[in-house]
């Protein structure tokens, strides 16, 4: 029984695109060849701007989201080689939405970049759209840092570098409640940062003690056991273990104070 089910608009699109493909494909006149790029441009239109509406509401206006979307298109239909695959929206969508991220690279970030990775961000762009029409898949960082023939920490830097366009407030309400902010969340200085360069330099003037004299510093200072509990379980008396501790502590001072 033959189906009443009408062809979506994103359907028929799609089916569109791949029919200029093809026709871009057996195509060998370069006027040609350029018309039917306007085509896919225009076909597509609705596509780009889908994507620049992801974008809104982040300080840059509609107006000139959707330029930059269409400038990404239009880039894309000028790039795409349908000699390596037939998919030019797999090869397009990336090719915008990195369009409209260099938008937002140009013209403003709370936290401003080096230069040098504002630089590279573009070809990291560039790359991984080339590289996701190539592999059919999107590529992984080590990938893109190969094809670019940069290091994996430069581009893990570029890519990182997204989240300084715009940072949000400490005061920033969390997950919506109104008496819990981004601040609160954060850990606060822990007091005993203070005692690091004292625990470092007390550390190898313990190793000179005998391991006795350690193990009763322990019980005292650590365990926060009794001159009596120490004794019982040394086998000394309590006012040997007092004398002990004095001794113990005199070495530990002298050898602060000679260091």
């Amino acid at each position: 029984m033959p189906s009443n089910r009408h062809p979506s608009t994103d359907e028929k699109r799609q089916r569109d695109t791949a029919a200029i493909v093809q026709q871009l494909q057996d195509c060998s006149d370069p006027e040609t060849a350029r018309r039917l790029r306007q085509e896919l441009v225009v076909l597509n239109v609705p596509v780009a701007t889908s994507i620049a509406l992801r974008y809104r509401a982040r300080g840059e206006t509609i107006e000139d989201l959707v330029q930059a979307a269409h400038l990404g298109l239009v880039k894309a239909a000028g790039g795409f080689d349908p000699g390596r695959g037939l998919d030019f929206l797999a090869y397009a969508v990336p090719t915008v939405s990195g369009e409209v991220k260099r938008h937002f690279r140009d013209q403003g970030w709370d936290i401003r970049p080096p230069r040098r990775v504002q630089e590279l961000r573009s070809e990291v762009e560039h790359a991984s759209s080339e590289l996701t029409q190539a592999l059919g898949r999107s590529p992984r960082l080590s990938e893109i840092a190969a094809h670019l023939g940069a290091s994996e920490d430069d581009v893990v830097e570029c890519v990182a570098s997204a989240d300084l366009y715009h940072v949000h407030s400490l005061d920033a309400p969390v997950g919506g409640a109104e008496d819990l902010s981004v601040g609160d969340t954060l850990g606060d200085i822990d007091p005993m940062l203070g005692q690091i360069d004292d625990v470092l330099s007390v550390r190898p003037l313990l190793d000179r003690l005998s391991p006795r004299d350690r193990r009763i510093l322990a019980l005292r200072y650590f365990n926060g056991w009794t001159q009596q509990q120490i004794a019982e379980d040394v086998g000394v008396t309590q006012m040997q273990v007092s004398r002990l501790i004095t001794k113990a502590l005199r070495r530990l001072r002298e050898g602060l104070e000679a260091a």
